[in-house]
């Protein structure tokens, strides 16, 4: 759970809406689950509950439940216009020009979750420059760590 703490405070998420008690760990991977199913669940399971990310040599990679979960509860964001979120899904970073609007300051090196006009977090990225300064329009402002078009970009 400390992983995903840890996580949670990278992004300033201000609560998490599940119980700590409710995590389970199994072989570094991490799910969030039901009360119900808790005591039904035995170690080296495959699949239950909520996937919530894995940990592997000392890093966390975080699931888009976990993301979706920590952008709910207000965690530092970035909007983006129509077009730099369909760029982000294609993989790219984003630029200063696309960002819509800007929830919570992010300095460099900071980790941002990435959200649409419409509150659906896309993944998240890492702040190459401070987000409150006055860049100019075409330079890099987020670069982009993981988001949701990786799965489809992995079928080819």
């Amino acid at each position: 759970m400390k992983v995903i703490l840890e996580f949670a405070q990278s992004v300033h998420a201000s609560e998490l809406s599940f119980k700590a008690d409710h995590v389970v760990e199994d072989g570094g991977r991490y799910f969030v689950l039901g009360k119900q199913l808790l005591p039904l669940v035995q170690k080296g399971f495959f699949y239950a509950g909520t996937y919530l990310g894995k940990a592997k040599d000392g890093k966390f990679f975080p699931s888009f439940n976990l993301l979706a979960l920590l952008a709910e509860s207000g965690g530092r964001s970035v909007v983006l216009n129509r077009k730099a979120a369909w760029l982000f899904i294609c993989g790219r970073d984003i630029l200063f020009a696309g960002i819509a609007a800007l929830r919570g300051s992010a300095k460099k090196g900071d980790n941002v979750l990435v959200l649409n006009e419409f509150g659906d977090c896309l993944g998240f990225g890492r702040a190459v420059e401070d987000l409150q300064s006055k860049a100019e329009a075409k330079e890099i402002a987020v670069k982009n760590v993981s988001d949701i078009g990786d799965f489809l970009r992995r079928e080819r």
